[in-house]
Formats: structure tokens, sequence, C-alpha cells
């Protein structure tokens, strides 16, 4: 059985992790960071302590010893809520130092459980992480979400399905028109949206022990080596640091 320290759901990763050691990058998602009491940590070169969250498309260094790091989509009701937090700001701080070596994540359960008092210090109520809603209004993009979601419960969707002017055409509106609804709905252009969920995708047969050769063929990118450019200009580490992270 393959254990891990990377647990993925619907619009969510948490990563627990140490010597985490990410260059600078940016993607769609929210982060929260949250370092150890004894970890040694930075971010963006400085001196990292407490509870500090991201914004979206924001671009940031992390090197931690040891930590959680929480994705979030900010399309999701969680999502509002934490962009809310940031008011209009590229990351907030807040007083929270975890002690990781008394309670250790034993399973995806007991990890959502030991971050709750992130949700605490920041007056966020915990059950939005537990089912992440979607914010979407739109019915016919929530259509296109619902169908996007199955792939963390099932085997991943290709790509090649998911084409702008192919998905414009069975919500019935233009190309054009689709990807304004879109980005007026979800807050993120639908190109770099579907990247992101491609690398989710990605991830999760990394996940399973699968190599990247496998992972690129099931997500879509053409071969490993792109599925790697792609991977550190999103995540600011290689694929080989993030399965070791997993571990």
């Amino acid at each position: 059985m393959i254990t891990s320290n990377v647990w993925i759901d619907t619009g969510l990763v948490l990563i627990y992790g140490s010597q985490l050691d990410a260059n600078y990058h940016q993607h769609v998602a929210i982060q929260i960071v949250w370092p150890c009491c004894d970890s040694s940590s930075e971010l963006n070169g400085e001196t990292l302590r407490g509870l500090v969250v991201i914004a979206s498309k924001h671009s940031h260094c992390l090197k931690m010893s040891k930590g959680w790091i929480l994705l979030v989509e900010p399309h999701s009701l969680l999502g509002e809520q934490l962009e809310a937090k940031l008011q209009g700001q590229s990351m907030v701080s807040f007083e929270l130092n975890a002690d990781c070596k008394a309670y250790p994540p034993l399973d995806k359960e007991s990890a959502f459980q030991l971050i709750a008092p992130i949700f605490r210090v920041i007056s966020i109520d915990q059950t939005l992480l537990n089912c992440n809603q979607s914010s979407v209004t739109d019915e016919r993009i929530q259509r296109l979400l619902e169908n996007l979601d199955a792939c963390f419960v099932a085997d991943c969707i290709k790509p090649q399905q998911w084409r702008a002017a192919s998905v414009a055409q069975t919500l019935n509106l233009s190309e054009s028109r689709f990807l304004h609804i879109f980005k007026d709905q979800v807050g993120i252009a639908w190109r770099p949206f579907l990247l992101w969920r491609r690398l989710i995708c990605a991830l999760q047969t990394l996940l399973k022990g699968m190599s990247a050769t496998e992972a690129a063929y099931v997500a879509g990118f053409s071969d490993s080596a792109h599925l790697s450019r792609t991977f550190r200009s999103t995540f600011g580490m290689s694929i080989m640091q993030a399965k070791k992270l997993a571990k």
C-alpha cells in the first residue's frame, strides 16, 4: 500500500512536507503556508513565522524544513472566503504556530483534522473545507466544473475533450462568449485553469505510483519533459521533489 503526505480533494491539495524547497513560481490556487514551530522557513527570502495566505497567481518562493501547505481553488466557497481575508493584498500573515512533532498525520482524515487551527485563527468555517462547494452561479459553468471534478474520484478525462471551441459548442455558446463567462464566473481564464487541473491529474497519477511518462500521457502532455517543465514553473520544484514529499 502506498502511503502519502499529499492529499487531493475537489478543488484542494493538502501537503504535509519536510525539506520543501520551491523556487519562484505561481499558480491559480490560493496558498496557505503553515510552518511547524521548530521549522526553519523562508518565504521570498525572508524568515517565515506563523501562518501566511498567498493570493492566486502571485509569484513566490518557499523554503520550509517542515510544515503544511494547503492549495485552494479561488472559485470555491472556501476560496471566496480566503480572497476576502486577502482584501486585494498579495499575502496576509496570522500568528499561529504548528507543533508537528506530537501529531503527525496518519491518513487523509487525520490530516484534515490537524489543520483545523488554521480556520479558527482566520475565522473561517471549517465545514467549507469538508465540502468545498463552488461559488459559481451559472448553471452551464457549474455542469462543466462537475465534469472536471469527476477526475478527483475516477479516471482523468482526456484534455483533448476540453478544448474551448468544443466545450463552447456543448454549452450552446460561441467560443468567445464561453471564454468570457468562464473567466467572469471562475475568476481565472479557461486555459490556465485547465492547465492547473491537468497538473493535478498528473500529480494524482504520480501518487498512485506511476511514472512521469505515464502521468504525462494521462494528463495530456506531449511527453514527460513537457510535463516536467510545466510542473516546475507551476510548483517551483521538480516532479521527483514532489514525489519525495508524498512519501
